[in-house]
């Protein structure tokens, strides 16, 4: 098992983004026209919500294609934390076009109840945006869990540590909306059943709040990562044995691993090299270990120093023992 391994795929994470923006597109206007027809608050609230995902799905698009531009001058550690600020925004989109808006409109209903008709139109639709919605998670479900199994997590522990969210908001967001598909089911439901606009008023309510918390968690990984993330300790213990297999380093004193992006490391090493070397040659010998380890596609950049002599090596275990480097 190879920690580094969830770095390396975001292949799928792209047809993730595309076919959530294409269910929520599809889901926002059938929720409309329900709504609409109807007067149902629940389903306006879901209305709200399916838009504002629908929006959000442009700026998770743009997160991956602006973070996956090569590093320049201008940006030595490359441009991976767009992902993250496009992300962020994404996050206070679903905060304040879908939760706010859901809450607002449930409380307007709980103060001017407004009669409902046309329940079946509002089951249908429902029925499809769960289908459509199941499709989209289901996707972001299997990339999370196969990532998940290779690296012996949960799959909820692996979206909340993950450094891609794009996926991350892809899997919350989609798994939100069938939770608030059956909160707005109950609403309109208990709409027919009862008569009144409370229910459904609640359930516009509820909505919200569920859409709200999704958000704050949303924001609060993504800050964690724009303010520099370290790393996981199985992600840190792999890059710790990949730095001992090099056959020019002898021992590690200091390790420093930082998410500068999705899949993307920033390490400063303090090293030992092996042998006793001329000055020239080991600023040399530095230099080539450097770009070594920039060429695995996870390190956007590396930075080596020469360890002292009195400072203690760190441990790095590997199978069934830990080795002193």
């Amino acid at each position: 098992m190879d920690p580094l391994g969830e770095e390396k795929k975001s292949g799928s994470t792209l047809l993730t983004v595309v076919i959530a923006f294409v269910a929520n597109f599809l889901v926002a206007g059938s929720k409309t026209v329900a709504a609409l027809i109807t007067g149902s608050a629940s389903m306006t609230a879901e209305a709200a919500h399916s838009w504002a995902d629908t929006g959000n799905q442009v700026f998770l698009f743009l997160a991956e294609r602006k973070s996956a531009k090569k590093r320049d001058k201008s940006h030595p550690l490359g441009y991976g934390r767009e992902a993250y600020v496009w992300s962020m925004f994404a996050a206070f989109g679903l905060f304040t076009a879908g939760a706010v808006v859901s809450i607002m409109h449930g409380i307007q209903q709980l103060v001017t109840p407004e009669p409902a008709g046309e329940f079946l139109v509002a089951y249908i639709v429902l029925a499809v945006a769960f289908v459509l919605e199941g499709i989209s998670f289901a996707q972001a479900f299997r990339q999370t869990r196969r990532t998940a199994r290779e690296l012996e997590r949960h799959t909820l522990e692996q979206v909340l540590i993950s450094s891609d969210p794009t996926l991350r908001a892809v899997f919350a967001e989609d798994a939100a909306a069938l939770i608030g598909l059956v909160l707005a089911f109950l609403g309109v439901l208990l709409h027919q059943l009862t008569g009144s606009a409370v229910p459904d008023a609640v359930g516009s309510i509820a909505v919200g709040f569920l859409l709200a918390v999704v958000a704050v968690v949303l924001i609060d990984r993504n800050r964690r990562f724009l303010v520099g993330q370290g790393v996981t300790a199985d992600i840190e213990q792999s890059m710790g044995r990949r730095l001992l297999e090099h056959p020019g380093i002898e021992r590690i004193t200091y390790l420093h691993l930082e998410f500068v992006g999705p899949r993307k490391l920033y390490l400063v090493a303090a090293v030992d090299l092996r042998g006793d070397r001329p000055e020239h040659e080991v600023a040399v010998a530095l230099r080539r270990i450097e770009r070594e380890l920039e060429d695995h596609e996870t390190v956007e950049e590396a930075l080596l120093t020469l360890a002292t002599p009195d400072e203690p090596a760190l441990g790095f275990r590997t199978e069934g023992s830990t080795v002193r480097s």
